[in-house]
C-alpha cells in the first residue's frame, strides 16, 4: 500500500472511530412528572453530558424548573455552552434567559450559543382563553386589529418574538439559525426544519400565524430534533415532534442510513388516532427501534402501544420523568415514579 493511501486510511478510521466513541449520558431535567422534590410541569428539557462538553436540549417552561431540578440532581449546568431549542413554544423556551443569567458570571460562555430552526422567530398569536393558566405574558395586552381576535404570543414568557430575541441577545446569547441538518458537536446533529413527507404534522389548532389580514393555523415549521449517532444507531430526541417522528427520522436517515435505535422525548401522540400511533409503531419496528423513552406530550398509552407493536421488553421501555437517565451504554436509570 502506498504511504499516502495508508495515511489516508488511518486518518479516516481515526475520525470515524472517534465520532462513534463519543458518548453522552442523557438526563431528563423537565417533563410532566417528577419525584424526590423535583418540579414536574408540561414541558421538556434534557441534558447531554459528554467527555468534553455538555449540551442542553430545551429549557422547560417556568424560569426555575430546570434550575431547581438540576440542583436536586447534582448537575453542574455551568458547563453548558450550547443549547438546542426544539421549537418556539413557551414550554420549551421559558427557562433560557434565567439559565443564561444564572451561569454567565461563572462561565461567560454558559448558554451563549442557541440553535434554532429557520422560522423560530415568526410571530404567533393565540386567543387569551388558551393562554397558560389564564395569565398574561410579558409585553402583551396589545390586541390585533380585530378586538375579538387572537393576541400575540412568543417564545419564553414574551408576547413578541422580537422582544424575546432582543432580551436574549442583550444577555449575551447568540442565536444560530439552522436551515438544514447541522452537526453541532461530536456525534450530535440538529435536523433544522423538517419537511412533511411521510405523515402530516401534529400541530395545535389554537395557535396562529398571520398571512396578510388573515390568521392561519401555525404549521410550526421551526420544529427540529436532535439526532445522536450511537454505536447502535440513531437516538432521536424531540421536544414535541410536531413535524412527526417518521418525517424527522427520515431526515437523519439521509445523513446516515443506520437503525433508528432509540427515540426519546415528546412526540405529540397523546391525542393521536390509533391508526397514527400504529403507523408510527410499525415504522419504528421496521427501522430497528430497541430503546424507547417517551415523555411530555407522547401520552403513556401511546408509548405503550408503540412498545407493544415493536415488541420491546420492559427493560427497554421507559416513561420519562425528571431524573430519568439514559447512560452512555444506552441503559436506563429509572426515576422511582415509573
Amino acid at each position: 500500500m502506498h504511504r499516502f493511501s495508508y495515511l489516508m486510511l488511518v486518518t479516516l478510521l481515526f475520525f470515524s472511530s472517534s465520532t462513534l466513541a463519543e458518548k453522552y449520558e442523557i438526563t431528563v431535567l423537565a417533563t410532566n412528572i417528577a419525584n424526590f422534590g423535583g418540579f414536574g410541569e408540561w414541558s421538556f428539557s434534557a441534558l447531554y453530558e459528554g467527555e468534553n462538553e455538555s449540551i442542553l436540549f430545551d429549557t422547560g417552561w417556568d424560569d426555575n424548573t430546570v434550575l431547581h431540578n438540576a440542583k436536586i440532581l447534582n448537575k453542574d449546568l455551568s458547563k453548558v455552552e450550547k443549547v438546542v431549542l426544539s421549537h418556539w413554544h413557551f414550554d420549551h423556551t421559558g427557562g433560557l434567559l434565567a439559565l443564561r443569567n444564572r451561569y454567565k458570571n461563572i462561565n461567560e460562555n454558559a448558554f451563549s450559543q442557541v440553535y434554532v430552526a429557520e422560522g423560530f422567530f415568526i410571530q404567533r398569536y393565540m386567543h387569551s382563553q388558551h393562554w397558560p393558566n389564564g395569565r398574561k405574558i410579558i409585553g402583551t395586552s396589545e390586541k390585533t386589529t380585530d378586538a375579538t381576535g387572537p393576541e400575540p404570543i412568543g417564545p419564553g414568557n414574551f408576547a413578541f418574538s422580537a422582544d424575546f430575541k432582543k432580551a436574549a441577545e442583550t444577555a449575551g446569547i447568540e442565536f444560530i439559525e439552522v436551515k438544514k441538518v447541522t452537526k453541532v458537536a461530536p456525534a450530535i446533529y440538529v435536523t433544522g426544519p423538517v419537511r412533511k413527507v411521510s405523515e402530516s404534522r401534529m400541530v395545535p389548532d389554537h395557535i396562529f400565524i398571520k398571512k396578510g389580514d388573515a390568521f392561519k393555523i401555525d404549521p410550526i415549521v421551526d420544529d427540529q430534533s436532535i439526532g445522536y449517532m450511537t454505536e447502535s444507531g440513531w437516538l432521536v430526541m424531540s421536544g414535541c415532534g410536531h413535524a412527526g417522528l417518521i418525517n424527522t427520522s427520515e431526515v437523519l436517515l439521509e445523513v446516515d442510513n443506520k437503525p433508528i435505535y432509540s427515540a426519546l422525548g415528546g412526540f405529540h401522540l397523546y391525542n393521536a388516532s390509533s391508526a397514527r400511533v400504529d403507523k408510527t409503531g410499525h415504522w419504528l419496528k421496521e427501522k430497528g427501534l430497541g430503546l424507547f423513552m417517551g415523555g411530555h406530550c407522547i401520552g403513556i398509552t401511546s408509548a405503550e402501544r408503540i412498545a407493544n407493536i415493536v415488541g420491546l421488553d420492559r427493560e427497554k421501555l421507559s416513561h420519562a420523568a425528571v431524573g430519568s437517565v439514559v447512560t452512555k451504554d444506552l441503559e436506563f436509570i429509572r426515576s422511582s415514579v415509573e
